[in-house]
């Protein structure tokens, strides 16, 4: 399974312009894609968990006393309306409002070396509004609306 992950997260780190799991499998030298899927489908992990053990492990090997931590927000451009957070909403990445979802990111930097440290989906309050929707993407009711800058904060 650990094989599996690094030649995963390989893939998306790596030059392909799709990612997924075909395209991962294939740069990673795999006739079909199965065991990447099983992967993404099945493997039990704590995203939670793994970014704080993250966290710790950057402080160790990067933590300087002028390090700084980095915000960014990501657009990323989609054609349908069921993935959780999308609408027409201003992207970076498309330079314009588009149909996408948008992601905040944190990043910490120094001389060591940087590392993305955490990510939140933005939630737009059209989607907090719509219970409906907000279960069929499983999002908990206890999610409240909270701005960009407020999800870099949290």
């Amino acid at each position: 399974m650990r094989d599996h992950a690094k030649s995963f997260l390989r893939g998306l780190v790596g030059g392909a312009h799709r990612k997924n799991s075909w395209n991962l499998a294939e740069s990673a030298g795999y006739s079909r894609p199965d065991s990447l899927q099983r992967l993404l489908a099945q493997a039990s992990w704590d995203s939670d968990k793994v970014r704080d053990e993250l966290k710790v492990y950057i402080a160790e090997k990067l933590g300087e006393p002028n390090g700084v931590v980095i915000v960014d927000e990501t657009g990323f451009l989609k054609k349908g309306v069921k993935s959780a957070g999308v609408n027409r909403q201003y992207s970076g990445t498309a330079g314009r409002v588009e149909n996408s979802q948008i992601g905040v990111f944190l990043a910490y930097s120094s001389t060591r070396g940087s590392a993305l440290i955490d990510r939140e989906l933005y939630l737009p309050q059209v989607w907090i509004d719509d219970k409906d929707r907000r279960k069929e993407a499983k999002i908990p009711e206890s999610k409240e609306f909270l701005t960009k800058p407020q999800l870099a904060i949290c």
